[in-house]
């Protein structure tokens, strides 16, 4: 029993992103750094909080269906659709532009071709956005309620699960290994000759945030303040590419041992960095759903995305993508 619980154990921390640990202090600075118009969701932290890593715990394999659907959501390993000039926004505009790409190269690069898909690629910014549009639709139920003077504390509730499912996935974005192909250890050309052991993924996002006993109050003076983002798919996808710039860093710090010393300090700047990006950015994003469900809903048949005289429609998909 004690060797299957290890087993366990070890599959999470090599498969998974953050641990506990740092995935609840991203969820809770963001809670508490909420601004004043939202102070209502205050006093769901710790419910916020509990939702911080159940996005992992879909992934096991002896939940099949569930593991399908959810593992392409926490990564985004983009040298290996870099032949993409624009990324869609759409999920399965992105999903068939992959599809595309593997029958192209199937005969002349089978080993490439077999990497070449959803799991291998990634869907992370598109399980971002639909939290955030969740979270969104969730505040104009809850903007209907108190103008009806009817009790709100479900959709509170319901909004606070959107945002602890969020924050995983920002969190996720913001762990530089995720958002490579060198997610456990170096692939492919290696002249720096850095460590191509799996384990360094772990090293880094679980074994040294337990060794330096990370607590949010350790990089939330390093936070902005709260704003409205004008676009959230280009706020994730910016977040993305500061997360990517980072790659080489964990590896170097790994090099170097850093993971074994709870004092060294620039393996601690780049955890408190990363993570107070990710909880500004979670807060952000709860804040811009929270003005945008004040805004009037409307619809227009003419510009319906799933009619098919749209003029952006797709019939691969059949809807037009998102336009912002």
């Amino acid at each position: 029993m004690k060797r299957n619980i290890a087993c366990l154990l070890l599959f999470a921390q090599l498969t998974f992103a953050w641990g506990p640990r740092a995935h609840s202090c991203v969820n809770r600075a963001a809670i508490q750094t909420l601004p004043d118009s939202l102070s209502f969701l205050k006093p769901y932290e710790d419910w916020v909080n509990h939702w911080a890593s159940i996005p992992d715990t879909y992934r096991g394999p002896m939940d099949p269906y569930s593991k399908l659907l959810e593992d392409p959501n926490h990564g985004w390993f983009q040298e290996q659709f870099s032949f993409l000039k624009t990324i869609p926004r759409s999920r399965y505009e992105f999903v068939l532009a992959l599809y595309d790409e593997h029958k192209r190269i199937q005969a002349k690069e089978p080993e490439r071709a077999k990497l070449m898909n959803v799991r291998w690629a990634g869907t992370l910014p598109y399980a971002a956005m639909e939290s955030f549009e969740h979270i969104r639709i969730a505040m104009r139920r809850y903007r209907m309620l108190k103008s009806q003077d009817k009790d709100t504390k479900f959709t509170e509730q319901e909004i606070s699960t959107y945002i602890g499912t969020l924050g995983h996935y920002v969190a996720d974005a913001a762990m530089p290994l995720h958002v490579s192909i060198h997610h456990d250890g170096w692939v492919g050309e290696n002249p720096k000759e850095y460590t191509r052991d799996p384990r360094v993924h772990g090293r880094f996002e679980s074994a040294f945030v337990e060794l330096i006993q990370l607590k949010e109050a350790d990089f939330k003076p390093s936070m902005g303040s709260a704003k409205v983002l004008a676009d959230p798919w280009t706020a994730i996808m910016e977040h993305i590419a500061m997360s990517f710039s980072h790659v080489e860093d964990v590896y170097v710090l790994d090099k170097a041992n850093a993971y074994d010393n709870k004092d060294h300090e620039a393996a601690r700047k780049l955890v408190y960095l990363l993570l107070a990006k990710s909880s500004d950015l979670l807060r952000d994003l709860t804040y811009t759903a929270w003005e945008q469900s004040a805004q009037p809903t409307k619809f227009d048949r003419a510009n319906n995305p799933i009619s098919l005289s749209h003029p952006r429609f797709n019939p691969a998909t059949g809807t037009a993508p998102p336009e912002r």
